[in-house]
């Protein structure tokens, strides 16, 4: 059974603009109808829920590209590839970078509210206002 992009939003929840976006990335590729409109398969569907689940695990679309040859079902379950591995790992590294780079930038301003918390009552009459105000 083929359904129009319209249909493809409602069974999916991605927005029409977002299934267009993909196309463009190579990541769904539908048929066109005589009259021009996109038309989508039952795999479709799968395809769109594969896709929004890996962009969840904080795959770019291009890495997606690469992997949805590799996924079945709508969990995906991904065939085991060292590519493959190698693709999530790095992804994988790159988020522990940035999460340990996040963790250090809340640590310090953890501290620059606890120093300014303690210094409230220091300011003039205990008002709290900053002198330069």
């Amino acid at each position: 059974m083929t359904v129009l992009i319209g249909e493809l939003s409602r069974q999916t929840g991605v927005n029409t603009h977002q299934l267009r976006y993909y196309e463009a990335q190579g990541l769904l590729e539908p048929a066109r109808a005589s009259s021009g409109y996109r038309e989508y398969g039952d795999g479709d569907v799968v395809t769109v829920t594969q896709i929004r689940r890996l962009l969840e695990a904080g795959l770019s679309t291009q890495e997606i590209g690469f992997l949805l040859p590799c996924a079945t079902g709508t969990a995906p379950e991904l065939e085991p590839c060292p590519e493959l591995l190698d693709t999530l790992r790095a992804r994988l590294h790159g988020l522990d970078d940035r999460t340990d780079t996040l963790t250090r930038s809340r640590q310090a301003l953890v501290d620059y509210i606890a120093v300014t918390e303690r210094r409230v009552s220091t300011y003039p009459g205990g008002s709290g206002v900053c002198p330069t105000e």
